[in-house]
């Protein structure tokens, strides 16, 4: 290559920006350009992003990252620090045999372009499965195996295109938060400190009669308008400017981009009607437009960082450091960082701490505060044998706690990612609203050239301005806050009600439900099951019964196996072999050198080859769930559970009939147990004896009508299928972790109550939904016609257009209110 070709010292690189020192010869070829880069590291980044097929990061760009010196921060010089396990316990997750998971917090991140292609390079590294980064958090959730890449390779893959990862930690990832707050709140301020200073030099010039001021004093105002605008433009309106030559980069037409038109064409002919002695300026309309606008966004970014918080909150409610009890029961303790508990640790928890992790209380009564998990203040009590979640608070007296489940793998966690998982989604009603915004703006800018076309023709003075009016007053940004704000304040809200929306379509479609299915046992009852009879049909005892029955189901968490195992406890153990689950139905194994079943008495009968016993008809009177144990050689016996329905699940039913909403129960258990219920709740519709697949078609025929939006609420590992296939799905929080991950909502409080008004709170959100739609809609219809008509001068385009925002806006914060719900 000539010497002609190689960057001279006062060109940038094309990598980081960087003026490229003199005599440096390193280029990279990209889109079939040779590109200058000022250094070694430069070009092997830039060669790393051509030779992956990523390319398009440099098309899609409209900042470059941060430079590579300030990439690196002091704790990501020894990478190879992040592989040792003792220092991955903390933030790594396993998922499988070999697969890893962690959550990373990224910085250098500016736009969309930059969030493309870290997920690109990093999904192009071997033995990566599965990267997403989420904008909202700045965090990246990254899965890998760790036969094939190690945690410092991706590290270093990040790092080698010019970013920076790290571990997540709360604090720095707040810190970031807000800093950009600040800095949009010096952006407002900047903006309204310069509008009032040049309203106070326009309003003379509003004011004065014909020769009340002289053309010396006229230019005066005009210059120092222009002075006192200068900042407003380049600094305050700096983000719209950037976005929009990004959205020309990427060849779309974002709401940024008539923004950006609106005020830079007439900030440029107010200033050139300042040079020129033209007849009017607009200094006070671009300085009032941009206030009003970044206010707006101002109000929007509060209401985003306050949903966002409430991931941030579960993140920094652990402690940093714990007491562990090593020689427990003996009093001696040390203090450890919380990261280094392992299971089976004894701590102490004092009156006012924070529970560590997730455990089990040995020692103490006391009462813990669980608000911030499942949205009930009301102190729940515990004792020796309850279970603690880690994140709630010890409120009255101390406890001796031992340790179950730490890090990733405790409930705090599982809540956490089922919040990011929803913030990472986008509804079906923001896309719309964004789809319809993306066309608004198209039809916008065709009508703003038109109108000014027209009114050159027309009056040439005027048509200028008349361009500038309608780009500014029917810019769609009303339109594409109505649903997001709405959504994002909504979320947050029923959050803090216990129920937690895992699923970005969750809320609009729960308002839309009417046909609500229930599952029966753990979902419309408690679930805690106590064994109430036990009937021998062979020569078993009832003890060895019990230990069998137990043996069975040790490895399952059906509740009438929690039943089972308390029934066995103090009684002397059997030895079962190859146990295997049958879901919806029972369990098989090996006892004494025999096949043995234990399960629904008709899956029972038909694996063992025998009859339903009469006596099984005789129990299912008496309600309750009845279980069948047989071997090869004939029936052992039956057992009878019974299970009482959760305290709100009557009142619940009450409301959705007195709504006129139709409401099933779908049962695995005998229809006669489950006619029990239905009776009990006033519920005609019940269904029993039903698999899991029974249950998948009866919703699956629901949904052939297409009037019908049905809400399936269930529990369990049986449910996880029936919430997969339902238009919107609940689980309660003490359901399997299969069936939290299949639901759309979970109830963390495991309260009807909550759903009811999480039901409620959905509607009304919807409602806001609608209410900020039809204002955007009739806003803008009925502005711009005016404006084309030119009777909306640009000072009245900018407060429109920024008021219509701030009124969308607002409204949405009302959502943050529980007062006053209605249906």
């Amino acid at each position: 290559m000539s010497s002609d070709t190689i960057s001279s010292a006062d060109s940038a690189c094309y990598h980081c920006g960087l003026p490229v020192p003199p005599q440096v010869r390193y280029y990279v070829s990209v889109d079939g350009k040779d590109r200058s880069m000022c250094c070694a590291g430069c070009e092997a980044a830039a060669r790393l992003i051509v030779d992956n097929g990523l390319s398009d990061y440099y098309r899609r760009r409209d900042a470059m990252p941060e430079k590579r010196p300030e990439a690196i921060p002091e704790e990501l010089r020894e990478l190879g620090h992040f592989d040792h396990p003792e220092f991955q316990q903390s933030f790594v997750r396993p998922v499988g045999e070999h697969e890893r998971e962690t959550s990373l917090i990224l910085e250098g991140i500016t736009c969309a372009a930059c969030m493309w292609l870290n997920e690109r390079h990093v999904a192009l590294q071997p033995g990566v499965s599965a990267v997403q980064v989420n904008y909202a958090t700045r965090r990246v959730r990254v899965r890998w195996d760790d036969r094939r890449i190690k945690l410092s390779d991706i590290l270093g893959a990040i790092q080698s295109i010019g970013y920076r990862a790290y571990p997540y930690d709360a604090a720095r990832a707040e810190d970031v938060a807000d800093r950009e707050r600040r800095t949009m709140l010096w952006r407002v301020f900047v903006a309204g400190f310069g509008m009032m200073q040049v309203m106070m030099y326009a309003v003379p010039g509003y004011i004065a009669g014909d020769g009340d001021m002289t053309l010396r004093e006229q230019l005066w105002f005009r210059w120092a308008s222009l002075i006192l605008t200068l900042p407003v433009v380049l600094y305050s309106a700096a983000p719209f400017f950037k976005h929009a030559v990004r959205d020309f980069r990427l060849r779309r037409l974002g709401m940024d981009v008539p923004v950006a038109l609106g005020v830079g064409s007439a900030f440029l002919a107010s200033m050139w009607a300042t040079l020129s002695s033209g007849s009017e300026v607009y200094f006070d309309s671009v300085t009032m437009f941009v206030f009003f606008l970044l206010g707006g966004r101002y109000l929007e970014m509060l209401a985003r960082a306050r949903a966002v918080r409430g991931i941030e909150e579960l993140g920094k409610v652990l402690p940093a450091f714990s007491e562990r009890l090593p020689h427990w029961p003996l009093p001696e303790s040390e203090q450890i960082p919380v990261s280094q508990l392992v299971p089976g640790d004894c701590v102490r928890v004092r009156p006012g701490g924070v529970i560590p992790a997730d455990g089990t209380v040995v020692d103490g009564v006391s009462e813990t505060n669980e608000a911030l998990l499942t949205g009930e203040s009301r102190p729940v009590p515990k004792k020796a044998g309850s279970a603690l979640t880690g994140g709630s608070i010890n409120i009255s007296s101390p406890l001796v706690m031992r340790v179950e489940q730490v890090g990733d793998s405790t409930r705090l966690a599982a809540v956490r990612r089922l919040m990011e998982r929803a913030s990472a989604e986008k509804p079906k009603l923001a896309a719309l609203s964004d789809r319809w915004a993306t066309v608004f703006v198209i039809v916008l800018l065709t009508l703003a050239v038109a109108t000014g076309i027209g009114w050159y023709f027309i009056d040439p003075l005027r048509a200028f301005w008349v361009f500038v009016s309608v780009l500014v007053v029917a810019c769609p940004c009303a339109l594409s806050l109505a649903t997001p704000a709405a959504l994002t304040v909504a979320t947050d809200a029923l959050a803090r009600m216990g129920v937690l929306v895992t699923r970005g379509h969750a809320i609009e479609t729960l308002a839309r439900v009417n046909h609500y299915v229930f599952d029966k046992t753990g979902t419309l009852t408690t679930g805690r099951m106590r064994l109430e009879e036990t009937l021998p049909l062979g020569a078993m005892d009832t003890g060895t019964l019990h230990a069998l029955a137990s043996a069975l189901e040790q490895g399952s968490e059906h509740p009438v196996a929690a039943a089972l195992r308390d029934a066995a406890a103090g009684k002397p153990s059997v030895v079962v072999s190859d146990v295997t689950a049958v879901t919806g139905h029972g369990m098989t194994g090996h006892y004494d050198g025999g096949a043995v079943w234990i399960g629904r008495p008709d899956f029972v009968a038909a694996r063992a080859g025998l009859s339903v016993p009469d006596e099984t008809a005789k129990m299912e009177a008496k309600a309750g769930t009845v279980i069948a144990l047989a071997s090869e050689h004939g029936w052992l016996g039956l057992f009878r559970f019974a299970d009482a329905l959760r305290p709100a699940a009557a009142d619940m039913i009450r409301q959705l009939a007195a709504a006129k909403i139709p409401v099933t129960i779908l049962s695995g258990d005998a229809l006669t147990t489950v006619a029990a219920v239905g009776r009990e709740l006033e519920i005609a519709d019940v269904y029993g004896a039903m698999t899991p697949q029974d249950k998948q078609t009866f919703i699956a025929h629901l949904q052939e009508n297409p009037a019908k939006v049905v809400a399936m609420i269930g529990d369990g590992v049986n449910d996880a299928p029936v919430l997969a296939q339902a238009h919107v799905s609940v689980a309660m929080g003490s359901g399997t972790d299969l069936a939290r991950n299949q639901a759309d909502i979970v109830l963390l409080g495991e309260d009807f109550a909550s759903l009811g008004e999480g039901a409620s709170w959905a509607r009304k959100t919807l409602w806001v939904i609608r209410q900020n739609l039809c204002w955007a809609a009739v806003y803008n219809l009925s502005v711009v016609p005016l404006a084309m008509m030119g009777r909306v001068t640009p000072l009245i385009a900018g407060v429109g257009m920024a008021g219509s925002s701030l009124l969308v806006v607002l409204n949405a914060l009302r959502l943050q209110r529980r007062q006053g719900v209605r249906e």
